[in-house]
């Protein structure tokens, strides 16, 4: 049997292939390894930077890079800038040395609070409110015009009675503890 030619251009059209794709060789870069490292290393380093900024680091560093190029190495190693903490009620520290305490079970934990609001005739008054965050039980609520530090342990120290010290108990500040589950 004698051998039958087809044109490049035809078998190429077959494939669904362009001819240049069979042509050029896939040329990678020899410095992507040491990028790759230096981004990877930037990222950590500035955590609040994402692949723009990085790029303009590299830039000052030496680096002769694009930024397309630096979000595709982004992307590939599954980088991410992480979502900014909120101001106001924030659960650990910039340096994450406190890891916030989740109820077990109950009487584990123990938060309390004060709310303040004002009467129609325009005079303040204030309310401690204790609960407990497994059940989320409001355990004692003490209103009155001014509440002092002895309020506040005699409070306390009524419901321990009652019910039993807690294994801890916390001091929220402005907001619910249990408003960010």
């Amino acid at each position: 049997m004698g051998e039958r030619s087809v044109s490049e251009r035809k078998a190429f059209a077959v494939l669904g292939q362009h001819r240049s794709m069979q042509r050029r060789a896939p040329r990678g870069s020899d410095d992507e390894a040491a990028l790759t490292a230096d981004i990877v290393e930037l990222a950590k380093r500035y955590g609040r930077y994402g692949y723009r900024r990085v790029t303009a680091l590299l830039r000052d560093a030496g680096w002769a890079v694009n930024r397309k190029r630096v979000e595709r190495i982004w992307r590939r190693d599954g980088l991410k800038v992480p979502q900014r903490q909120p101001k106001r009620g924030r659960l650990w520290l910039a340096d994450g040395s406190c890891v916030r305490l989740r109820p077990e079970c109950d009487n584990h934990v123990c938060a309390y609070d004060f709310v303040e609001d004002r009467t129609r005739d325009g005079r303040k008054f204030r309310m401690l409110c204790v609960v407990d965050e497994f059940t989320r039980e409001a355990l004692a609520i003490r209103v009155a015009r001014k509440l002092s530090s002895a309020d506040v342990i005699d409070t306390l120290a009524d419901l321990f009675i009652a019910r039993g010290a807690p294994a801890h108990s916390a001091r929220t500040r402005g907001r619910s503890s249990w408003s960010r589950r």
